[in-house]
């Protein structure tokens, strides 16, 4: 009895003595590694801070356009920044918000370079598709809309693009008279055969096209847009038919009964025209 208590006790003894260098260890490890990270953290602070990486000028910088209708050097003139500067702290995200807020600007993408040391900025850029004519308090107002229907100052525009040409259509009217459809109908007149040189959304309850084939009343903007512009292009037969000035306006507020006013002063009767023109 006696030899197994004694045996009990040297396994405890030898038990406790395992652990504590097993706990010993685990200390001397975690040391280690609590040197080894503070060493790599302050090896990338020191790396970090070393004049390599620094935005010395602009010539780091490289800019991708998706169209490119802005030049390089007007793109930089854009950016809030001051040389030299640590690229670590530039914020890539801060210079992007900036730019958005351009109207000339769409969507802008930046990313920081290491090698080499620079910035990488993607911009997509508003393509006007129209300009815009807005009368308020006496005053009137030029702009230009793109295809999604965000308003530009002219002015800024210009003095961004002082080569770009203008487009040709014109929109007449508050952007409040026409925001909630343009995308449609700008679609819709952009695939029209028959040119569309003007859009007046003066009236909210009449909208009109001044065609090559004359003006075309389309009462209220709605789903049926799309057909108008399809019954219109199957119209175009008319200015062959009559002479201009002959026709005043091309009724199609129902694409399904379409009519001609003609001109008062030609004393014709107002023809109606059959949708299976």
């Amino acid at each position: 009895m006696a030899g197994i208590i004694s045996v009990s006790r040297t396994n405890l003894a030898q038990r406790r003595q395992k652990l504590r260098r097993q706990r010993q260890m685990r200390i001397i490890q975690a040391i280690w590694r609590t040197f080894a990270i503070t060493g790599f953290a302050s090896g990338l602070l020191w790396v970090a801070v070393q004049p390599v990486w620094m935005l010395k000028t602009p010539k780091q910088i490289m800019m991708k356009s998706g169209n490119k209708s802005l030049s390089e050097q007007t793109t930089q003139s854009l950016l809030v920044l001051s040389y030299p500067q640590s690229l670590w702290r530039i914020e890539p995200s801060a210079i992007a918000k900036s730019l958005k807020k351009q109207p000339t600007i769409a969507q802008a993408i930046v990313r920081r370079r290491l090698f080499p040391p620079g910035l990488i900025i993607e911009i997509q850029e508003r393509v006007p598709v129209a300009v815009t004519q807005t009368l308020g308090n006496k005053k009137v107002t030029i702009g230009l809309l793109d295809a999604s229907g965000a308003w530009m100052p002219l002015e800024k525009y210009t003095s961004l693009n002082p080569t770009k040409k203008l487009p040709n259509l014109r929109v007449i009217g508050s952007p409040t008279q026409y925001c909630l459809y343009w995308t449609q109908l700008h679609q819709a007149v952009s695939q029209s055969p028959v040119k569309v040189m003007e859009i007046d959304c003066q009236n909210p309850t009449n909208l009109i096209l001044k065609t090559e084939i004359g003006n075309v009343h389309l009462g209220v903007p709605g789903s049926q847009l799309a057909e108008q512009i399809k019954v219109l292009d199957q119209m175009r037969h008319l200015a062959t038919k009559f002479n201009s000035g002959q026709i005043e306006y091309i009724d199609l507020k129902n694409p399904e009964f379409p009519l001609v006013q003609m001109n008062q002063k030609d004393h014709k009767p107002t023809p109606k025209i059959p949708k299976n023109i």
